[in-house]
């Protein structure tokens, strides 16, 4: 914490010269999610933390879930090519083409993960997406382990929304959910594959949803062939030895 008081004797460059030479910026803010961990954030978390920790299972696998906006950017000039001694010229003008939406997928045991690119993100393109993890992607699994966020739109009730009861009913028997904690995002895996996505593929400017669905489908086709896939080493012990002061103490203590 920084307090400051006025010296007569100090002039205003002396004391900008000695925060600046100890790196304090009190005028600045950071912007932080500072989640509050209760019973129910450490319930969550280690529901999530005991799913990663178990064996694959092909019958009953883990699968993250999750999505992201992606801008559409085109060229508003066309960029001269790299040529020996020179790299390519891109000019910092750029036309926007609207945005779209991208649904990730990953399994949490094996090198697997999918990308579908929507134009939208309500509950309708969730539920459409549900039924396609459980008739094509997942068919023998006898129940899906699903982790999603707490979206008003990743629910149950998107399904029984936009597919008769009975339809609605037959996707949910097979999938069962598990919510991360609010504010607690980097708990699921797949936020971590959303931002190798975003390093890998998207940090270059893409000028069509028909464009971005090649560069998507070629990233993913080449990180599931290479056999890629998240190492998760946080675990719920480590979780209790670490975050023990966050942790909501019990009302009984054991006897």
């Amino acid at each position: 914490m920084v307090k400051l008081t006025d010296h007569d004797n100090l002039s205003r460059e002396t004391v900008r010269r000695r925060l600046a030479e100890n790196h304090l910026k009190p005028w600045q803010k950071d912007m932080w999610c500072i989640p509050k961990v209760d019973a129910g954030y450490v319930a969550r978390m280690e529901d999530v933390l005991d799913l990663y920790a178990e064996l694959p299972d092909p019958k009953r696998p883990v699968v993250c879930f999750d999505e992201s906006p992606t801008q559409l950017i085109g060229e508003a000039r066309q960029p001269i090519p790299a040529a020996p001694g020179r790299p390519e010229r891109v000019d910092y003008e750029y036309r926007r083409n609207g945005t779209v939406n991208l649904f990730v997928f990953i399994d949490a045991h094996r090198p697997w993960r999918k990308v579908k690119v929507t134009e939208h993100r309500a509950a309708g393109d969730f539920a459409l997406c549900m039924r396609e993890l459980v008739d094509v992607d997942f068919p023998q699994a006898e129940r899906i382990r699903l982790v999603v966020d707490n979206l008003s739109t990743h629910t149950p009730a998107a399904l029984y929304a936009t597919f008769p009861p009975g339809e609605a009913r037959r996707i949910l028997r097979r999938i069962e959910f598990h919510y991360t904690p609010k504010h607690a995002s980097w708990l699921n895996m797949a936020e971590i594959e959303i931002s190798v996505l975003k390093e890998q593929c998207l940090d270059r400017r893409i000028e069509s949803r028909d464009r971005l669905v090649v560069e998507v489908d070629a990233w993913q086709s080449q990180r599931n062939q290479s056999g890629a896939r998240i190492n998760w080493m946080f675990s719920t012990d480590k979780a209790r030895s670490k975050m023990a002061r966050a942790y909501p103490a019990p009302s009984l203590k054991e006897s």
